[in-house]
């Protein structure tokens, strides 16, 4: 009997324990995410423009879609949206600008550029404005946490997940990949369509400083 009731009490320990270190381990992760984002944010906080080499793939509807270019962002006044330029240059020249109230396409081959209001823009690249640095990570991206089940690029990065407030109609999930400097080296943006499309940054080049410095 006292053998018998011995056993319970170590069972039940040991499912005390299990619990205890699980939830341990939530909070834990859950202060990570926090810190990393904050980390995030005061590095893109800090930056007045960012260049970098971009390769965009798209996969959905059975088709898949390779891209690359270079990409410039450039912050404005507090009160002013930044400026958005990515120049594609493989496999098909073309050019998308953005001052924030205005964005422009445009295809060399087609002789014709288009012009619509940012504000309306049905495009997928606008989510990756914040980038420019005037938001929080976990303010952009709802119930962001991490994700140990997608393989980073880098073996040292750390993959975050969330859903983005503003797109959560058409966007279900956004990925976002950390260099342990601070630098996000790939977003990952799947739409509610089942569509993937990822954008892979590399040779970034940032300037700091408060925006007007020389």
């Amino acid at each position: 009997m006292i053998e018998k009731l011995g056993r319970c009490i170590r069972a039940t320990l040991a499912v005390y324990l299990t619990a205890a270190l699980l939830l341990t381990a939530s909070f834990a992760g859950a202060a990570d995410v926090k810190t990393l984002a904050s980390a995030v944010d005061d590095h893109y906080n800090h930056l007045r423009s960012l260049q970098a080499e971009f390769t965009e793939i798209y996969r959905g509807s059975g088709i898949e879609r390779t891209e690359s270019g270079t990409l410039w962002l450039k912050k404005a006044g507090m009160k002013k949206p930044g400026k958005m330029r990515w120049e594609y240059r493989s496999p098909r020249e073309k050019l998308f600008v953005s001052d924030g109230k205005d964005a422009w396409f445009y295809v060399p081959d087609d002789r014709q550029a288009r012009k619509a209001p940012a504000a309306k823009l049905d495009d997928i690249r606008s989510p990756l404005a914040f980038l420019l640095g005037k938001t929080k990570l976990e303010k952009e991206l709802k119930g962001l946490s991490l994700a140990p089940d997608v393989t980073p690029l880098n073996p040292e990065n750390v993959v975050l997940r969330g859903v983005p407030q503003a797109w959560a109609d058409r966007v279900s999930e956004i990925l976002v990949e950390i260099a342990p400097d601070h630098r996000i080296e790939r977003i990952m943006i799947s739409e509610v369509d089942g569509s993937v499309t990822e954008y892979r940054l590399s040779q970034q080049q940032e300037k700091s400083g408060a925006v007007g410095d020389s």
